[in-house]
Formats: C-alpha cells, sequence, structure tokens
C-alpha cells in the first residue's frame, strides 16, 4: 500500500491511497465467504458454492464491493498512522479507481486536530472579586435559616402575603379543562412566586372557602405558553411564626450553643463560599486570556456538528422537561432567532478552541490522571448528576465513557497549571493566592477547574463524539472507521 497526503486547510486533509490487488485477498476470501452463507445455489450445499459459481450467479462486481468495504477501513487506519495525523470524525472516502486483479485506489478526506503552538502563559494577569463577607450576609443567611424553620398555625382570617395558603386549582384553555390542569391540596406562600403569575392577587384577600377566577400563562404541561382561565379556592389559611433569634434557635438550628457561635460559622461558610467563588472565577477568566492568545482554527465540520448537538440538546432535553419548544424560549429570553444562532456558534468555537488549547498543554505538560484524582471526579460528577457513585460509574462503564471522565481531568489539570502561572488580582488590589486555602477549599477549587474545562466539546474521531457536549475524552485519537 501506498499513501500520500495533501494539506487542504490547517484542518482538513487528503489522503490518496493505492492498494496493490494482492492485498486485498483476505478481504475477496471472506467476501465470498460471507455470501456463501446468504445465497442457495441449486446442486451445492449452503457454505460449498465455488467462487466461479458466485461471480456467475450473481457477479463479480458484487464480491468487489463487499471485499472493498472490508478493506477499506484497514488500509485508511494504516495510512492515517503512517502519516501520523490526529484526525477527527469520520472521512469522506471516494474511491477513485478499481481494477479487477490490478489495482484499488481511493481517496480519504478528514478533517485533523490543528498544529498549535502554546505561547509563554506566565504573563497573563486578571482581576477577580474580593472576598469580603458584611454583617448583611450574615444576617440573610441567618434569617434563611430561620425562614425553613418557621411554623404554621391556621387562622380565621383573610390571607395577608406571606400566608401560607392550601389551594384547589383548575385551568381552563379555550373553556376546556386540561387533563394535567387540576390540582388539589397545593401548599403556597403568597409572595414567594413559586406558582403561576396572578394567583397572588387572586388569593390575597380571600379566607378559607373563597374562590376566584383570574388569567395567566401556563409555564408547563400540555398547554405550556398559552392564556388560561384558572380557578383557585382557598381551603385553608396558614399564619407563617418565625423562631426568636437567640440562643434557643441557634440549638435548634445547629450543633451551636449560642447565636453568636452559629453567626461565627455563618460567616466562615459564607468565606468559603465566595473563596470558590473567587477560585471559578479566576478559572474562567484566566482560560478566556489564553484563548486570547492562542491562534486555534476551527473545523467546519466539527463546528457544523457541534451547533447542531448543542442545539438538539436543548430543544429536545432541556426545553422538552419544561414543556416548552424552541419559539417560546426566544420569547421568553427575548432574544431573536439570528441572536440565538449566534450566540450558540460562538458557545461552540469557543468550547472546541478550548478543547484544543487544553489538550495540547496535556501534552506539552505531560500530565497524567492517576486513580485518585478519577474517583473524585467521577464522585463530583456522580452528585452532579443526583445519582451515587456506584450508579454513575456503571453507566459509566456500559458506555464505554471512562476515557471521557480521564479527558476531562487532564484538562481541569492543564488549566490549573495555568492559573497557578497567572497573576490573579482582586477588586482592592490584593494578590490572590489560590493555594493558600485549606485542603477543603482546594477540593472544591480543583472541581471548579475540571468543571470548566467540562464545557469543551470532544474534538475526536470518534464517530460518536459530537454526541455529547457535557462530556469529554481522553487526548489521544484513535481512528474512525470510513464509510465507504
Amino acid at each position: 500500500m501506498k499513501s500520500a497526503v495533501e494539506t487542504l486547510n490547517p484542518t482538513r486533509v487528503r489522503l490518496s491511497i493505492e492498494v496493490p490487488f494482492e492485498e486485498l485477498k483476505d478481504s475477496l476470501d471472506a467476501a465470498y465467504k460471507k455470501i456463501n452463507q446468504q445465497v442457495t445455489v441449486k446442486g451445492f450445499r449452503k457454505g460449498k458454492i465455488p467462487a466461479r459459481i458466485i461471480d456467475q450467479r450473481f457477479g463479480r462486481g458484487a464480491v468487489l464491493e463487499e471485499a472493498v468495504n472490508d478493506a477499506l477501513p484497514k488500509f485508511y487506519t494504516d495510512a492515517v498512522n503512517e502519516s501520523e495525523l490526529n484526525v477527527l470524525g469520520q472521512p469522506e472516502v471516494d474511491i477513485t479507481e478499481l481494477k479487477d486483479g490490478e489495482t484499488l485506489n481511493f481517496t480519504a478526506e478528514v478533517d485533523i486536530r490543528p498544529t498549535i503552538e502554546i505561547p509563554d502563559y506566565s504573563g497573563i494577569e486578571v482581576e477577580v472579586d474580593a472576598v469580603e463577607v458584611g454583617e448583611e450576609d450574615i444576617d440573610k443567611a441567618v434569617e434563611e435559616l430561620r425562614e425553613r424553620f418557621a411554623s404554621t398555625s391556621p387562622v380565621e382570617r383573610a390571607a395577608e402575603e406571606g400566608d401560607v395558603v392550601t389551594l384547589d386549582l383548575e385551568a381552563k384553555v379555550d373553556g376546556e379543562v386540561l387533563e394535567d390542569g387540576v390540582a388539589s391540596g397545593v401548599s403556597y406562600t403568597i409572595g414567594s412566586g413559586e406558582l403561576l403569575e396572578g394567583v397572588d392577587d387572586a388569593v390575597t384577600g380571600l379566607e378559607a372557602g373563597g374562590e376566584a377566577t383570574f388569567a395567566s400563562e401556563l409555564k408547563g404541561g400540555s398547554a405550556a405558553g398559552k392564556e388560561s382561565e384558572v380557578t383557585v379556592k382557598v381551603t385553608q389559611v396558614a399564619k407563617r411564626e418565625l423562631p426568636e433569634l437567640d440562643d434557643d434557635f441557634a440549638q435548634l438550628a445547629s450543633e451551636f450553643d449560642t447565636l453568636e457561635e452559629l453567626r461565627a460559622d455563618s460567616r466562615k461558610r459564607l468565606e468559603n463560599m465566595k473563596q470558590y467563588d473567587q477560585a471559578t472565577q479566576a478559572q474562567e477568566r484566566v482560560l478566556e486570556k489564553l484563548l486570547e492568545l492562542v491562534e486555534v482554527p476551527v473545523p467546519e465540520k466539527l463546528l457544523e456538528d457541534e451547533i447542531n448537538t448543542r442545539k438538539h440538546n436543548l430543544e429536545h432535553h432541556q426545553l422538552g422537561q419544561m414543556g416548552l419548544d424552541l419559539a417560546r424560549y426566544l420569547e421568553i429570553q427575548g432574544q431573536t432567532a439570528e441572536e440565538f444562532e449566534a450566540e450558540t456558534k460562538e458557545a461552540a468555537v469557543k468550547g472546541i478552541k478550548t478543547q484544543f488549547v487544553l489538550d495540547e498543554l496535556v501534552n506539552k505538560e505531560k500530565l497524567n490522571v492517576n486513580q485518585e484524582e478519577l474517583t473524585e471526579h467521577l464522585m463530583r460528577r456522580a452528585a452532579s448528576s443526583n445519582m451515587s457513585p456506584d450508579q454513575f460509574a456503571q453507566q459509566v462503564v456500559e458506555g464505554g465513557q471512562v476515557p471521557l471522565l480521564v479527558g476531562e481531568v487532564a484538562r481541569g489539570k492543564a488549566l490549573a497549571v495555568v492559573v497557578e502561572a497567572a497573576t490573579v488580582k482582586d477588586t482592592n488590589g490584593e494578590i490572590v493566592d489560590l493555594d493558600d486555602d485549606e485542603d477543603e477549599d482546594e477540593t472544591s477549587a480543583e472541581g471548579s477547574t475540571e468543571e470548566a474545562a467540562e464545557d469543551a466539546p470532544e474534538a475526536t474521531d470518534a464517530p460518536e463524539a459530537t454526541e455529547a457536549t457535557e462530556a469529554t475524552e481522553a487526548t489521544e485519537a484513535t481512528e474512525a472507521k470510513p464509510e465507504a
């Protein structure tokens, strides 16, 4: 076999491959054997039909087609390896010449990873929010905790803002009651905004047994987005009572004996949260600066696939669960179709560039992923997926996605290397040392670094690569099987 490579652009090549006919012998034998098992010829036992009879009855062309389809993946793979190409996605194969007994010539156009030069990134500087926790922040946190321990008691009066009312609801569209538009015994806090628009005004002033009708646009269900006539009946009015802010409350709501200790713990927790947010902010801004320093060509087919995948996931998964279609979603967002397309393309380009750059950094810095790092990452991913680690691990293994997790961790480590080399200052002009956090905070920071890298799509040669926008794969590519 002979092969030659022609560079079409920085992200695409054409392979020209010439195969001597004798190298097709194994595939021809396999083709005859396969056809033998599929056809019957009077006078011959199944599987024992001579090759010349198959040629006469079914045509030599059918045999050659079967043999070529069987042989193409191997010759394509050999040519890719011989040329040391890092291919992406499926190749476009064109058989240019097939002479029986002489030669097979074909071309394969395929996207490749672009060559990327990583510049000196040690001079990157970014600014992040300062970690500041004021008394008002602590007050708010304690008040939220207090709200969680509120009690309710029924009252015989008209409902007011802040009351907890028990409601029966019935929604009609075009005068017809919806099958999924009836609900009973719904508990609702007036003013929370957790139900339909207009319900607060409708129930305020009603006593138990009171009823009102109002118009509202449905948020979900079979008639999501449609204007409906909603009848609401109040079956109970209850007053919310908050516990006193004292040492007894501290003992009720926490492991602390005094309110002062509870407030001190709230301060520490808020500081930890702000440090985590600060680390995440630093990683995002360092990544943006890094991408500005690197010239990254983006393969057109890969970009097209990534855009389509993002749109598919939004329309058929995220919006589908909310009972919305794309048109209604754009209306809610106040966004035109053109603006949505531009935004999706921008996000896809950034994701692909991020993946290319971080993968190159993994190679440049010779970063590896150990079992402990992979296990920790798996547990974080399981938690974010609302699954147990065992369930998530089983799903990953059965789906053959372990390399995807390895790639996520590796990219996270690559980004962490750049962040460590960068100068990070807060809005007060103080240098932020992200390595000075306690162990728990460091673990959180590492997790957020990996999450920042996870937004990159997987640009590998696997056919299904672009179907998993949230999952990324290991750095090294494997060969794609071409389709003749």
